[in-house]
């Protein structure tokens, strides 16, 4: 699980690279969304993967989650402008706070950890075909 944790990570560091280079050409709507999504997914998987694996750390993944998903969400926002970098910062503090509340009721993680990265890369495959377009 933490591997996994790391791979995500390492994932989203490699996106915001690509996506500083295409920085001008991107609007503001999709700058938005780009903010949402890659602070909510980012603090959705730390927070659920970490809670899968340390159960009884709640408070310390819950801030750990919520702080990662909001300097993801604020990095990313920043590339464009501050109102889209406060728009991933809220998104990134909601989604952190509730990730870890979602990993605690698992009962079979695997089932839902294999969905929710498959989701991820769905998102992240829509984000850099989005970026392409513009």
């Amino acid at each position: 699980m933490q591997l996994l944790t790391y791979v995500n990570m390492l994932v989203f560091i490699m996106l915001y690279v690509f996506m500083s280079r295409y920085r001008k050409v991107v609007g503001f709507h999709l700058g938005m969304n780009i903010a949402m999504v890659t602070g909510g997914m980012l603090s959705l998987s730390v927070g659920v993967l970490l809670m899968v694996q340390y159960t009884f750390h709640f408070i310390a993944i819950t801030c750990l989650s919520t702080i990662l998903g909001m300097v993801a969400g604020g990095i990313f926002g920043a590339l464009f402008d501050y109102q889209t970098m406060l728009t991933g910062l809220s998104n990134g503090l909601m989604v952190g706070i509730m990730a870890p509340m979602l990993g605690a009721i698992l009962i079979n993680p695997f089932l839902f950890i294999v969905m929710m990265e498959g989701l991820i890369c769905l998102m992240i495959a829509l984000l850099v075909i989005s970026l392409r377009r513009s």
